[in-house]
């Protein structure tokens, strides 16, 4: 079987301008997601909250603790788990880029950007007006969406990127000069203009992040109630499961073969 394209959506006989053929086969699951992919998303979903958790405790620290200050090391553990958690989140970027090189095709969308593509920009405002509940029916997606793909690119691809390098610019500044993170990240501080800057945007791109999480996690819960296939579960298992694939159509206008999923 050819693999479906994961910028457009299923075709199905209607669309095509063709009956459905009466032995044609269809399809109510597809692996979508290998296991690298996988693990990578639930890890990269754990490091980012601890990041961002002591992250923001280290912008804006604890008042006072009790006892002796020789006594406390709370905001020192708060860096130790920040510093891990960053090299887990850089690490992991790394081999999800190099999955993307070697894995299936569904691997590299996170960063493909067709800005040239007409009919993708046709296909994420569709999504986008899914979205706000100005379309009634969604179209089938094997990999992601136009628009999610859109957000995920920006939010996570680059997003990613200008954590990791503003990130190991801010260390750089503890691990010293002639560090390797001070030969590979130290000419960001001077770019920025100076430390407090580069921590200001850091800071910024933390909050960034954090809000495409929340709307990834509502839009991920809406679309595995409304749309018309798995979201959530295909994430753990890999598998892309269709609701409505073999099913007639829940629309009156529409033709039953409209609801399948034809393959060649």
């Amino acid at each position: 079987m050819a693999p479906l394209d994961d910028a457009k959506p299923v075709a199905t006989p209607e669309e095509e301008g063709t009956a459905a053929p009466a032995a044609g086969r269809f399809l109510k699951a597809i692996y979508v997601y290998e296991v690298p992919v996988r693990v990578w998303h639930w890890v990269n979903a754990l490091a980012i909250t601890v990041l961002s958790v002591t992250g923001y405790l280290i912008a804006n620290p604890l008042p006072s603790q009790p006892g002796e200050a020789s006594a406390n090391f709370l905001m020192g553990y708060i860096r130790f788990v920040h510093f891990a958690a960053a090299y887990i989140f850089a690490i992991g970027f790394i081999g999800r880029l190099y999955w993307a090189l070697v894995g299936n095709h569904h691997a590299k969308q996170l960063f493909r950007f067709p800005f040239w593509d007409r009919h993708w920009w046709g296909e994420l405002f569709l999504e986008a007006r899914w979205y706000l509940f100005l379309e009634r029916k969604p179209k089938l997606y094997v990999g992601h969406n136009p628009l999610a793909q859109f957000s995920m690119f920006w939010a996570i691809a680059v997003g990613s990127v200008f954590m990791i390098v503003t990130g190991f610019a801010l260390y750089s500044e503890g691990a010293g000069q002639g560090s390797w993170q001070d030969k590979l990240f130290g000419w960001v501080i001077p770019l920025f203009g100076q430390s407090m800057d580069v921590h200001t945007w850091h800071h910024l791109g933390m909050w960034a992040i954090l809000l495409f999480v929340i709307v990834h996690v509502y839009a991920a819960v809406r679309e595995d109630i409304m749309s018309r296939q798995s979201i959530i579960s295909t994430m753990i298992s890999g598998v892309r499961t269709f609701k409505d694939a073999e099913a007639p159509a829940d629309e009156e206008h529409e033709r039953p073969a409209k609801r399948g999923v034809r393959v060649g």
